[in-house]
Parts: structure tokens; sequence; C-alpha cells
């Protein structure tokens, strides 16, 4: 899975990067190290300003955690208490042509979630044989990783038709399964999207799930770099650290090459 990564290039970098010349919605977001589901994250999408609009690439911030449109607010049947919303910020690869939540997206909803790296644990032992997670940090060489992702539009029935803040847009990372040292860490792992298969995973018009899905498979991965980083990542939230210390490696062997298998 991937749910922690960071974020640190700014609006007008990603704009330039991905070629995304529409309006977006101008937010500019702080630099993380530390970014977790249900924080704001840019996503860059193609998509018109209002219906008959061309569609236009563009980058605008969403929540981490996609809010199926279909989710109705209020009280939990089953437990009599208020429901939560939901923070569905990773959508299984063999799941997003069938599944609810990730069928609609899948379909014209596609976005890219573009990061500097990733955060993996990998279980071990401390010196005196106590477990725990050891993270990693995931990160090309040079450059930007390339997400795979859905986003959403949710409209707040608490709010006028005509209210600018009632639709919540939010999105959520593809994952497929992962293998050799990365299936170490974690039996899941994002989908990178190569610069070649960008134009076509965002155009709004590729509503076929089976052309959309060899988009995400097949993929041989540039070679990564990862390094073994501090257990601060793991806080976050108030007293949490957001801060580029979190990425520094800790040991002295410090970035080692990791080679992803195919998509």
């Amino acid at each position: 899975m991937c749910g922690r990564y960071v974020s640190v290039a700014r609006l007008k970098e990603l704009q330039e990067h991905y070629e995304a010349a529409g309006a977006g919605d101008g937010v500019e977001l702080a630099p993380s190290h530390n970014v977790a589901p249900t924080n704001k994250i840019y996503a860059v999408l193609q998509r018109g300003q209002a219906d008959g609009d061309a569609a236009q690439r563009q980058v605008r911030a969403v929540r981490w955690g996609l809010v199926p449109a279909w989710w109705k607010p209020g009280i939990d049947p089953r437990t009599s208490k208020q429901k939560t919303m939901p923070t569905l910020h990773n959508a299984r690869a063999d799941k997003v042509t069938a599944a609810p939540s990730w069928r609609g997206p899948f379909a014209k909803r596609r976005a890219i979630i573009p990061a500097a790296g990733y955060y993996e644990w990998l279980p071990t032992q401390d010196g005196e044989g106590k477990p725990f997670k050891q993270p990693y940090y995931i990160h090309p060489a040079s450059g930007l990783l390339s997400f795979a992702g859905l986003y959403e539009l949710w409209a707040d029935p608490a709010k006028d038709s005509g209210d600018p803040d009632r639709w919540l847009w939010s999105a959520a990372i593809i994952t497929h399964h992962a293998t050799w040292l990365a299936g170490v860490m974690n039996d899941r792992t994002p989908v990178i999207l190569p610069a070649d298969r960008i134009g076509a995973w965002l155009d709004p018009e590729l509503t076929d799930k089976h052309a959309a899905l060899d988009l995400i498979t097949g993929i041989e991965h540039e070679p990564l770099q990862v390094r073994a980083v501090s257990t601060a990542v793991n806080k976050t939230g108030r007293g949490g650290s957001r801060g580029p210390e979190l990425i520094e490696p800790i040991d002295q062997h410090g970035d080692q090459p990791l080679q992803l298998a195919p998509a």
C-alpha cells in the first residue's frame, strides 16, 4: 500500500512539469516530507471548467482519501453513531473496474498524484530482540514519481447548490501487487506511471476499462533508491514532523538500488 509519501514540489513546478495550463484552484500547499491520509495533496487531472468545456490539464489541491459520490452522511443504523467520512486512500488495481467506490472514477476521473518519494516499513527487531517496523524511504535518483490515481467529487448535502464550498474533491492512489524487496516490506506498492502513459491516463475521453487497465500494467520501471530512515516518520498530526530530516539516512549504507518488478 501507500500510506505515507513526500510532496515538496511547488504548484508552479508541477504545472510546468506536467504541462498543466488549466486554471485548477490555485491553492499552494506547503511542502511536506510526511503526507498522510486526509491531508490535502496535489492531483493532476484533466477536466473542463464547466459542462461542455474542453478538458484542460490542471493541478489542484484535493483530500487524500476518496469520498464516493454516493456516500451519505448521517447516523449509522448499525452503531447509532454519526458516520465517519470515508478515507479510501488506496485503490487496488485488481478491483478498480468493479468495486462501487472505484469503477466510476476509473472510467473517467483518473489522476496523477506527484511525489518525491514514499515510505514503506520492514518488520524487524531492535538490539534487544523486540519487534518493530523499520521505515524506509523509496525515491527516484532524480525527478518525480507519478502515482496513478483516481479522483472524485462529493456534494455536501448540508450546503446550498450555489455554495462554492459544496463540492469536496478527493483522491486515492492505485496500488498493485508488490514483488521482490518491495514485497517483503508490503504486499502492495503504488502504481508508478512512466511519462509516455500519462497523457492517455488523464484523458477523460478514454472510458474503455480494458484500455485504461492496459495503461497500469506491463510497466517496466526505472530503478529506484531506498534508504533506512528514522522512526520519527511514524508520528503524524500534532507533534509530528514534516521536515526534510525525516528522509535523512540513519546508517552508513545510505541509498541502495531497488528494482521494482514489471507492474
